[in-house]
């Protein structure tokens, strides 16, 4: 880093915090030349991850609309927000871990899907009704046993 006083190139680190919640680094230099601190902040670059949607949009993925549909599937069912709020940040990790930065609506349903099943059956069934657009009973019902066979293995 460039001293602003002097303009040599070598400073060191006196001190380094997290700043803005996380988001940005502080750090306290000191020039070793001139001798005087100045400081810096740096900001963590991420790289946006794209949804493509069914119509073959493409938009920002976005943490509150995973939220929000997972609440819809747990709404009157007993799931604390704290377990919701889990899942979600499980389906995030798992996306942005991912070596691609485009992903389809159907990898994040599919992901929502499995954390769904471990939480609570009923969010899940409701979830999967809407995610997968069951066209008649006999696909609902298809659904319902596949679920019910998977929970008698376990």
């Amino acid at each position: 880093m460039r001293c602003p006083f002097c303009g040599a190139a070598d400073s060191k680190v006196v001190d380094s915090r997290a700043a803005d919640e996380g988001n940005s680094i502080r750090r306290r230099r000191e020039c070793s030349v001139c001798v005087r601190r100045f400081t810096t902040y740096e900001v963590v670059e991420e790289i946006p991850l794209m949804v493509i949607k069914k119509d073959g949009r493409r938009e920002r993925f976005e943490r509150s609309k995973l939220l929000g549909g997972l609440l819809r599937a747990c709404e009157k069912r007993p799931v604390p927000v704290n377990v919701i709020e889990t899942a979600v940040s499980k389906v995030e990790r798992d996306l942005y871990n991912s070596v691609e930065r485009e992903v389809s609506t159907r990898q994040i349903g599919e992901s929502v899907m499995q954390h769904l099943k471990e939480i609570d059956q009923v969010a899940y069934v409701r979830f999967a009704s809407v995610y997968r657009q069951f066209a008649d009973i006999n696909n609902f019902m298809q659904e319902l046993e596949l679920l019910m066979k998977t929970q008698h293995k376990e």
